[in-house]
């Protein structure tokens, strides 16, 4: 088809634009109000469905939410009782260790300050009163002398006999001072001793108290979650983030841990199942033995944990009898005993089998090998032992980050597809009403 078949008049370009532009605007003219009702219709058809999903998504996000939140607070509700429980537990104990013996302290205390009572009594008796026959001194004393002998004799006797009296009653007197002196300071054990208990007392009743209000502040806890309060509901949403972060963390570390543990046992398993069976093309089948036992070694750490109830993530296991319970316990430590036992060998075995490697190496080369049957050169080898067999009870704390981050998941994940699918409501409701505006502009 050539270029001039279009054209009225193939030698007149403009007539025949401005013919077929004429005779398409009557086209047009004439089918407006149809092409206008299909904008229209497009319009609504595209933006009706939009908005109807935008709105079917926000009640699929408030829903989303409701049920985050049921279920945040009833395991925020679930940790705090077992906090709660674990503090009475505690306040029993403290109860029956401290305050147990209180009649008996009290006791104590009683007949301490009776004998401190009676003994101040005995400090404050008065000496007896000086005898009678002061007055018949007194009136002698009175008596002039008139130069006689005889009467200056008897005075001088009487003086005499009144000083060796007055000597004697002095020192009875300081005697029953120094008595009561050391009475008193007999009082000094027994006010040591109620001051010891008074102090034990205090420190016991400090420790109640602080008991007291640890579980006052859980209970507040407790009451604003069964409230369904938001502030509650914000808190425990912040706690379950802050918990996957560190559950994620750690369960980092573990994973560093796992892969040194995979790196020390790889190459002598390559030599127990065989360096050249592959299970495809890339994985051989002592790595993928190496990763069971770590694996083995992980899942029994974590029923170890279940057992002594450190971790729930098997209520059956946590519902086991006494008997079977402690049976489990100690087949799962057992068990953990024997693979890190395992990998201990595996590591000393991966040591001789480098060693043989570096001695065939050497034996080829026209380097004289360094022989080293010193202690220092059996140190690598010890280390090794040592880290493989530490590294299976460190994996086995794995169980409690692990349980951390499960639970912590389900906080997070509900937030961020809560947070999504309101995303998208907005995102269509906004496409929606973009659509049918710009249906309006193309018909005006």
């Amino acid at each position: 088809m050539s270029f001039q078949s279009w054209m009225l008049w193939p030698n007149n370009v403009a007539a025949s634009v401005l013919l077929l532009a004429l005779l398409a605007m009557g086209f047009m003219y004439a089918a407006r109000r149809p092409t206008h009702e299909l904008l229209r219709s497009l319009g609504h058809m595209i933006g009706g469905p939009l908005r109807v999903a935008s709105r079917w998504l926000s009640a699929a996000a408030i829903e989303i939410n409701n049920r985050n939140r049921a279920v945040l607070l009833a395991h925020g509700r679930q940790e705090v009782g077992q906090r709660i429980e674990r503090e009475f537990e505690r306040l029993g104990a403290i109860v029956t260790r401290d305050l147990q013996g209180y009649p008996t302290l009290q006791r104590k205390l009683l007949d301490e300050i009776t004998k401190i009572e009676e003994d101040y009594k005995k400090c404050g008796e008065v000496p007896p009163p000086p005898p009678d026959w002061t007055e018949a001194v007194k009136a002698i004393a009175s008596v002039k002398s008139t130069g006689n002998e005889l009467v200056l004799r008897v005075l001088e006797e009487i003086k005499r006999s009144v000083t060796a009296i007055h000597d004697k009653a002095l020192a009875e007197y300081r005697k029953s001072y120094e008595t009561r002196h050391k009475i008193l300071e007999g009082f000094m054990p027994f006010w040591r001793s109620v001051d010891k208990n008074l102090a034990q007392v205090e420190k016991n009743l400090a420790a109640l108290q602080s008991s007291v209000n640890t579980v006052d502040a859980h209970m507040g806890k407790y009451e604003s979650i069964n409230a369904g309060t938001d502030k509650a509901q914000h808190a425990l949403t912040v706690s379950g983030f802050t918990q996957f972060a560190i559950a994620l963390v750690v369960m980092t570390i573990a994973a560093g841990g796992a892969f040194i543990n995979f790196k020390l046992i790889a190459l002598p398993m390559s030599e127990m199942v065989g360096a050249g069976d592959y299970i495809t093309s890339s994985l051989r089948t002592s790595e993928v033995a190496a990763l069971v036992i770590i694996f083995v070694e992980a899942s029994m750490g974590l029923f170890l944990l279940e057992a002594m109830r450190v971790t729930h993530l098997f209520p059956r296991i946590a519902s086991l009898n006494e008997v079977l319970r402690r049976r489990m316990l100690w087949i799962a430590f057992t068990l953990l005993v024997t693979l890190a036992g395992v990998e201990a060998a595996l590591a000393l075995m991966r040591d001789m089998l480098i060693a043989d490697k570096q001695a065939l190496l050497q034996s080829l080369s026209a380097v004289r090998p360094v022989v080293n049957d010193g202690w220092v050169g059996r140190i690598p080898t010890a280390g090794q032992m040592l880290l493989g067999f530490i590294l299976p009870f460190a994996l086995a704390f794995i169980a409690i980050p692990l349980e951390s981050l499960i639970h912590s998941t389900r906080t997070v994940g509900g937030v961020v597809l809560t947070a999504l699918v309101r995303t998208l409501a907005l995102v269509l409701r906004v496409t929606g009403q973009a659509v049918r505006q710009a249906s309006r502009v193309l018909i005006r």
